[in-house]
């Protein structure tokens, strides 16, 4: 089957053309993302439905993927610990080759199909648990691997793929296939397929979250504190939250160790 995303470019002699000419191309392409993400949104509603409903029996998210894939789950899973306030090990990315995978290929750890159920188990994977294999061919054999034995340990599992008819989608309760044609340099699914891909996972992860109670109006409120920046936009959000100064909001943010905590003391006095 002829997969989309190895199809040739719709540029050619890319490197006769000026830088201009080059960065123009590629904007005009990666403005076809949002729309093949936007067709997907009916297919992405119903696996949050889906997920959520185990993650408020402590149920937890583990994405899976090989090189731009692999690394992209683990930065959504990574980000969601800061971000929300939720502790590490509720959503948690996987990579085809393990930690040194993220910075580094490992030659051809995706190639291993046995490899990902492995990877998954030192997890004590149960039931309630969801996973989310994370391919732009749709055929890698790590992600494949782990999805099939998901499927048999009753697992919650979905995909999010560029290619129609791919085998991830086959496999998975849940297919989303954002089709993003080809990419702007042919096969390099790091631009076009990639976008796509952290599109989807930010609607996945936002959605949960904010189901799950942690975004308060439209602030995160159970963000850590972790540098100045977010202390000093605890605190706006405090101060604006409950009318009062600056100072005051910051000296509740200090007693209480997070904006939920100190609006929700305020507001009992």
């Amino acid at each position: 089957m002829k997969r989309i995303t190895e199809t040739s470019s719709n540029y050619n002699d890319l490197e006769k053309l000026s830088t201009l000419e080059l960065l123009s191309n590629i904007n005009k392409e990666d403005q076809l993302v949002a729309l093949a993400v936007e067709k997907e949104i009916p297919h992405i509603d119903a696996f949050i439905e889906a997920c959520i409903i185990r993650m408020q029996q402590n149920g937890r998210l583990f994405y899976i993927g090989a090189g731009t894939s692999g690394r992209l789950g683990i930065v959504d899973a990574s980000e969601c610990p800061p971000t929300f306030g939720i502790d590490h090990g509720i959503v948690v990315g996987l990579i085809a080759g393990g930690d040194k995978a993220i910075r580094k290929a490992v030659e051809f750890a995706e190639d291993d199909k046995n490899q990902g159920w492995e990877d998954l188990k030192a997890y004590n994977i149960t039931p309630m648990d969801t996973l989310v294999g994370i391919a732009a061919s749709g055929s890698t054999p790590y992600v494949i691997g782990a999805i099939e034995e998901a499927n048999k340990h009753g697992l919650l599992t979905a995909g999010i793929c560029c290619n129609p008819g791919a085998a991830l989608s086959s496999c998975v309760q849940f297919p989303i296939t954002p089709i993003v044609g080809p990419e702007f340099v042919t096969g390099s699914t790091r631009m076009k397929s990639g976008t796509a891909q952290k599109l989807v996972l930010n609607m996945i992860s936002t959605c949960l979250m904010i189901r799950l109670g942690r975004v308060k109006g439209n602030k995160m409120v159970d963000m850590q504190l972790s540098n100045h920046k977010l202390v000093d936009r605890g605190t706006l959000m405090i101060q604006e939250a409950l009318t009062i100064s600056y100072e005051e909001a910051g000296d509740l943010l200090k007693e209480f160790g997070s904006v939920r905590n100190a609006i929700n003391a305020y507001s009992k006095k």
